[in-house]
């Protein structure tokens, strides 16, 4: 199937060509052509599966359409868990909708609102915001939801994290009650549930499988190795594979900060993002990984929602993922739009049961690689003694298996 395939307007069809894009994901096939309908959608997805472009596409054609009735009106309403986010969205509307009239608008706190309140003046017909810079423009005056035709909740399941589920109450009671409500989450717990069926009216459900949502266009691979060992190892590959652009993650900031130094002390040069960063140097960070000013930006998995970076080469599970979900949102970030990508984790021995419920949820298991200087023989012994017969034969043939940056992939 191609984009002509959706019926989509022309000028989004010719903004989609420019940027390259040929053929809907999974998550764009399924979901376009019901929110152009006008249905509810009630969607689950990682990052990297297009998700953004599934909802701003249809979103940016039904406000053209309805353009020449209200001028500038705020008529689309986006609600992002993270600054990063919702100016990631806002790139991509800008990108879809570059051959329209439509005006958008990001709003988020941690800065001064001179600048944000100065574009709602100007006229604004789509609107990306957090819910807590939303809810205190909403109380000065500057921002009003009664015209509101389509809203979107992405990455519900991070605001609820994050402690937002009042404000977005507050949010969604002000809205008008006939309008057309979209709602994504990477994971499905009692309480997203509860969102979903409190805020949406008869929803088409979609709900992408461990497979399409696995990046086929990334190779995995898997390091046993001690946990003492993994800034070492991490060097080994930096300095065997000299990549432009390394994205690490770490499950905590103090591990982010302490990998940075440890790192610094080897000559490389890194920097960390995480929520202890103000929002200044968050931006000055990624606008460096972005330059290729810095070559390796490490991370939390909170302060990652948003970051969209092109050619990302090798994403490195430097701590493994607490849930099988949080690998497929890592690995989404390399891979995309038809490059190819590495997707690396360094797998100490008391993570192993991390490691087991990652393979349940992929139906699949990583390959091993055991040809590096670092390799964990008690973590190698303790994984393929609980590994069944059949298992323990594949690791045998797959024991040499070595990453390459031009190993063939497809998306």
């Amino acid at each position: 199937m191609h984009f002509e395939n959706l019926n989509l307007i022309p000028q989004l069809l010719k903004a989609l060509k420019e940027a390259g894009y040929r053929q809907p994901t999974p998550i764009q096939m399924q979901a376009i052509p019901h929110l152009l309908q006008g249905r509810d959608l009630f969607g689950c997805a990682q990052t990297g599966t297009g998700k953004t472009a599934a909802f701003s596409i249809p979103l940016l054609q039904k406000l053209a359409e309805d353009y020449k009735k209200t001028g500038h009106v705020i008529r689309g309403l986006v609600l992002a868990p993270t600054r990063e986010l919702a100016s990631q969205i806002g790139d991509s509307l800008r990108t879809y909708g570059r051959h329209l009239s439509l005006q958008h608008a990001v709003i988020y706190g941690g800065v001064p609102q001179q600048q944000q309140t100065a574009a709602l003046r100007a006229g604004v017909d789509i609107l990306i915001a957090t819910p807590g810079r939303l809810l205190d423009l909403i109380q000065q005056g500057y921002i009003s939801l009664q015209y509101i035709m389509v809203v979107v909740l992405d990455e519900a399941d991070r605001m609820l994290d994050m402690g937002f589920i009042h404000d977005i109450q507050k949010i969604i009671a002000m809205l008008p009650a006939r309008r057309q409500t979209v709602l994504f989450s990477a994971t499905l717990p009692s309480s997203i549930r509860r969102l979903a069926f409190n805020t949406l009216s008869n929803p088409v459900h979609i709900e992408l499988s461990s497979q399409q949502q696995y990046a086929e266009n990334v190779k995995h691979s898997l390091y046993f190795v001690d946990r003492v060992n993994k800034h070492h190892l991490l060097h080994h590959i930096l300095d065997q594979d000299s990549p432009d652009r390394v994205l690490v993650f770490t499950r905590t900031r103090h591990g982010a900060d302490k990998l940075v130094k440890a790192l610094d002390r080897e000559g490389i040069r890194s920097a960390a993002l995480h929520g202890n960063k103000s929002q200044s140097q968050r931006q000055r960070t990624l606008h460096a990984f972005k330059g290729k000013k810095l070559r390796v930006l490490i991370a939390t998995d909170v302060a990652s929602r948003g970051i969209d970076v092109e050619h990302i080469s090798h994403v490195i599970n430097f701590d493994m993922p607490e849930t099988p979900e949080t690998y497929v949102h890592r690995i989404g970030r390399t891979g995309r739009a038809g490059a190819h990508g590495l997707a690396l984790s360094f797998c100490s021995g008391d993570e192993l049961h991390l490691l087991k419920d990652i393979h349940k949820h992929l139906r699949a298991t990583i390959p091993v690689v055991t040809d590096h200087p670092f390799q964990s023989e008690k973590t190698t012994k303790q994984h393929l003694y609980g590994a069944g017969k059949n298992q323990r034969k594949r690791y045998s043939h797959t024991s040499h298996t070595k990453y390459s940056r031009n190993s063939p992939s497809s998306r």
